[in-house]
């Protein structure tokens, strides 16, 4: 506790010394406001580990059994979630999570007098480190303690002391999506009952106000929502291509090219949003199952890869992976999958197709797009499908004469890619095969050591999986 209001003060003292008495946020120069932001971060995740300490002791003080010397009863309140709640202006639900981050994290008192260890050590430890706040603590706690006795205090102890460790600078999202996997990794037998659950929730309804609008509502289990909506995001991600190179070529015409504007002139108010973009998209994919004249939807090579161990395929045990769906599947819904002629089988083990072009190609070819996905795991930079991204030249095609081969090839999405082309980071890559790490090296005006910061599947995937 003392170690955690030392390190709080000392992150306040940090951001007060940077921006003094006096001086305004706009004059800080970036360097100065990355830094006052992390500061703050900082200093956000120290405070939410000592609210975490106070409200459980908060809780132990207003235990039931002390009736009317409760501390909760003695301020005024029925308990001690309204009396937290009250006092640090939050909700009961997220009182309650600090109650709960705190007891799972401080020692216990046994019965006998003496104190027990904590039974997330880990959590404990990052919460006090400021490395990791107490939604992300109470997200990993939830999930371990679901799993614990089928688990092992083994597995557990292991699964969380990574969960922490990668945990630390990713946002709450990204975090959800290791916890999946983590939860798949300790408990495979648990996966697929809960795949039956999903299933029997899958429905969609059909109604039509009476304007005459039909409204469509919709929840899919991963397995059947995986092609659905992979097809959807394809065909939103090639319409979005396409518009960008439109709008490029009217900016920037050609000297050859026609007077006559290449873009109809549409107002801000005309332009397609996200979601009525994804609702063309469903109209375009009916339209087209009921025999319209368009022989192919434009789907922009979108795929839908199911991800396997061999021994998954061989023997029905374990879990596996679908491109953009969080949720890892059991092995029986993988085997199922892996004999669908609409989805591709990546099964890690067997024999692999030779994937090296050389400089005899400029473009990566679609095989070589899905095995780096295997190993990338999507977008090096920010995690996004792969079906979101492209494959980048390490080394420059043009500039390096860099070759078009897997070793020299990243997937990035558009806005990492420009990224890494306009504000001078480099990337590299350690290791071949899946088990290869990419690194990102920011420049030295973002890291005066450029310190190489892990990406792709290592920085996203659980790392025990």
């Amino acid at each position: 506790m003392t170690s955690a209001l030392s390190s709080l003060a000392e992150a306040i003292d940090v951001a007060r010394g940077i921006l003094p008495e006096g001086r305004d946020i706009a004059s800080l120069t970036p360097a100065e406001l990355i830094a006052l932001n992390e500061q703050i971060g900082r200093g956000k995740r120290l405070a939410e580990s000592v609210q975490a300490l106070v409200a459980s002791e908060i809780q132990r003080q207003s235990r039931p059994e002390l009736g009317p010397d409760s501390l909760a009863k003695i301020q005024g309140f029925r308990n001690p979630t309204q009396f937290i709640a009250a006092t640090m202006g939050t909700t009961t639900g997220d009182a309650a999570r600090l109650v709960k981050v705190g007891e799972a994290t401080t020692p216990r008192m046994l019965l006998s007098g003496d104190k027990a260890p904590a039974r997330h050590p880990h959590v404990g430890q990052g919460l006090s480190d400021g490395r990791i706040g107490a939604q992300a603590a109470s997200a990993i706690i939830a999930m371990l303690d679901r799993v614990a006795i089928r688990a092992g205090a083994e597995k557990v102890d292991q699964a969380e002391k990574l969960l922490v460790e990668q945990a630390a600078g990713l946002p709450l999202d990204a975090l959800s999506k290791l916890i999946l996997r983590a939860e798949a990794w300790l408990d495979p037998d648990g996966v697929e009952p809960r795949e039956a659950d999903l299933a029997a929730e899958t429905a969609l309804t059909i109604r039509q106000d009476r304007t005459g609008m039909i409204i469509l509502t919709g929840k899919f289990d991963p397995v059947s929502g995986a092609p659905v909506k992979a097809a959807i995001e394809g065909m939103v991600t090639a319409r979005l291509r396409a518009e960008r190179d439109a709008e490029t070529a009217r900016v920037t015409p050609s000297p050859d090219a026609p007077a006559t504007p290449l873009l109809d002139e549409t107002t801000d108010a005309e332009r397609r949003t996200i979601p009525q973009m994804q609702a063309d998209a469903f109209v375009s994919i009916c339209e087209h199952a009921l025999g319209c004249d368009e022989s192919d939807l434009p789907l922009n090579g979108v795929t839908v890869v199911v991800r396997m161990s061999l021994e998954t395929l061989r023997e029905g045990t374990g879990t596996a992976e679908i491109d953009g769906i969080d949720a890892p599947i059991s092995a029986s819904a993988a085997r199922k999958l892996a004999s669908s002629a609409s989805v591709i089988p990546c099964v890690l083990g067997g024999d692999s197709e030779i994937l090296d072009w050389g400089r005899e190609r400029r473009l990566y070819s679609k095989s070589q797009k899905l095995a780096l996905g295997e190993r990338d795991g999507g977008c090096a930079g920010c995690g996004l499908p792969p079906h979101f991204t492209k494959v980048h030249h390490i080394r420059w095609w043009m500039r390096d004469a860099g070759p078009t081969d897997l070793d020299n090839g990243v997937l990035l999405c558009e806005s990492c890619h420009h990224r890494v082309h306009d504000n001078g980071w480099d990337i590299q890559v350690e290791g071949t095969g899946r088990k290869g790490r990419v690194w990102l090296i920011p420049p030295a005006h973002v890291d005066p050591a450029r310190t190489p910061r892990p990406a792709g599947r290592a920085r996203y995937d659980f790392a025990a999986a």
